[in-house]
């Protein structure tokens, strides 16, 4: 809204200042120079664009002195944008102000002196009048800065989001876009890498709320991307690492799946396929975290669930039509059998049985599969169709 008309003495001391402003914006910007530590750093924040700066502010300041015309929030505003992306902080930024606002109070005063129709009385509602213009300033000054910034981290997010999905799919293979996708993602470029895949809870929501913050507290660097079902990243994992990564993956409720190692970037979506065939190997259960690594077998059933079924039916089909007590009765013998490494007598044991118990059973499924258990290439079939066998579950 309009302002009234300032005297025409105190116009004059702002015309009188308006004829050196750039005098008064270089010396403004040398003070900011002397009093604040970001604005030293010549590759942050260049010396032009502060000198522009203060010339622009300080223009727009002394002209509200010769008009009743209301305050343009532009220039304070463009101000706190390039302060946003030049990264200087918004205390810093808003203290700048704090000081022209001081230089101009006392540049006004100082030249006001020189003009005996500008009386003391005239001075206080003048000090007001700055002090208010001083808040209007501020207030714009900070709503664009934490504008820009926002705008800022979203475009930051979709450039972070769309090299992740590159180096997933294999899309960045220079040398110099895969430096410059490190560099911003925040990877080393050599070293070494895990992926992980987790499954998401519900389509938009991640699995792994909070990883990134939990791996970088552990000194582990991290890029990720939220999939409709699952949430997917790269880790730069050295070995010494590696258990406090497991354990902050371990403390969410969901399935996960952890790819083999490997040194080359390059080679992230072949890691990313393994990875997903380790979460597939969790199939049945409702949470867990399960390395490549630890088990191959069950990641290689998990890569052909077809193709495990197929076996599984034509190793174990016969035992598998038993009615359903006899049939568990004799899988869990097999089990334990193996897991007893072969020993009857040990399998007695964990199911409290006598070993010739054992030994019929044993018998009994050597019939219904036409494999001997005395034959390593039989003990092999059983053994991976016995792993198989969630698959058909």
């Amino acid at each position: 809204m309009p302002r009234a008309t300032p005297p025409e003495a105190v116009v004059e001391v702002a015309d009188v200042l308006l004829e050196r402003i750039d005098d008064l914006g270089l010396r403004l910007a040398e003070r900011f120079l002397i009093e604040l530590d970001t604005y030293r750093n010549e590759a942050q924040v260049p010396f032009d664009t502060i000198r522009i700066s203060c010339t622009c502010n300080l223009t727009l300041m002394l002209r509200h002195f010769t008009t009743d015309a209301p305050v343009d929030p532009e220039p304070p505003k463009e101000t706190g944008r390039l302060r946003a992306q030049q990264g200087v902080p918004l205390a810093e930024t808003l203290h700048a102000f704090r000081i022209g606002f001081e230089f101009l109070w006392s540049e006004l005063v100082a030249e006001s002196r020189r003009h005996p129709e500008v009386t003391d009385a005239m001075l206080v509602p003048l000090a007001a009048d700055v002090w208010a213009l001083s808040g209007e300033y501020a207030v714009a000054v900070a709503a664009a800065y934490r504008d820009m910034t926002s705008e800022l981290v979203t475009q930051r997010e979709h450039e972070r989001s769309v090299l992740v999905e590159a180096l997933f799919t294999g899309m960045i293979a220079d040398p110099a876009t895969l430096g410059e996708a490190t560099r911003i993602l925040g990877l080393p470029p050599t070293g070494r890498y895990v992926v992980v895949a987790a499954e998401v809870p519900a389509t938009g929501r991640e699995a792994l709320p909070g990883i990134e913050t939990a791996l970088r507290t552990e000194q582990i660097t991290s890029a990720w991307r939220l999939l409709p079902d699952q949430q997917i990243g790269v880790l730069a994992l050295p070995e010494a690492r590696e258990p406090a990564a497991l354990r902050a993956l371990r403390k969410h409720h969901t399935r996960v799946g952890v790819s083999p190692s490997y040194d080359a970037l390059p080679e992230t979506p072949q890691a990313l396929h393994f990875a997903r065939l380790a979460l597939a190997g969790l199939r049945g259960r409702t949470r867990g975290v399960a390395r490549f690594d630890d088990d191959p077998l069950a990641m290689l059933i998990a890569a052909a669930p077809v193709e495990a079924e197929r076996m599984v039916r034509v190793s174990l089909g016969p035992l598998l039509a038993l009615p359903y007590e006899e049939r568990e009765r004799l899988l869990e013998t097999l089990r334990t059998w193996y897991a007893a490494n072969g020993s009857a007598a040990e399998t007695g044991r964990r199911l409290f049985l006598h070993p010739n118990s054992v030994r019929y059973r044993l018998r009994r499924i050597e019939e219904l599969t036409d494999r001997s258990l005395n034959d390593p290439r039989a003990v092999l079939e059983l053994g991976a169709a016995l792993r198989a066998l969630p698959v058909l579950k």
